[in-house]
């Protein structure tokens, strides 16, 4: 099994959800998200272009998803995806990023993969296993 964080083979989120965030996210009204990669939904809700019909794939999105994948603006991505959380991380289950993923065909994550398990914690379990 790999360290590498799932969500950078994975982007089933980004291509599942509508992302809605508050207008004043974008960079045209002060905020990080680039503006020409938003559309309005209300007048003080935007969305990111590409998530607001079916089929959905955020138009930041890069790569095919459950193969390789990555956020063209991720320093600049707005709340919604700054708070999605992948299923497992802090130890719970995220009922959302599972059911993304299974529509990808992709496995649900668990709190006990590598990924989400503590550095120390998984050099201690290998090592016990080496010393058998």
């Amino acid at each position: 099994m790999s360290d590498v964080n799932p969500c950078m083979s994975c982007g089933a989120c980004c291509a599942y959800f509508r992302v809605s965030f508050y207008w004043a996210e974008a960079d045209d009204a002060g905020g990080l998200v680039p503006a020409e990669l938003t559309e309005a939904v209300t007048p003080f809700l935007r969305c990111m272009s590409g998530t607001r019909q079916k089929p959905c794939r955020c138009s930041a999105l890069e790569g095919t998803p459950g193969e390789a994948t990555r956020c063209t603006i991720y320093h600049q991505r707005p709340s919604p995806c700054r708070e999605f959380i992948a299923s497992g991380e802090n130890g719970e289950a995220n009922e959302a990023c599972d059911r993304a993923r299974a529509h990808y065909g992709l496995p649900p994550l668990y709190k006990d993969m590598p990924f989400h398990t503590p550095a120390d914690a998984a050099t201690e379990g290998l090592s016990r296993v080496q010393l058998r």
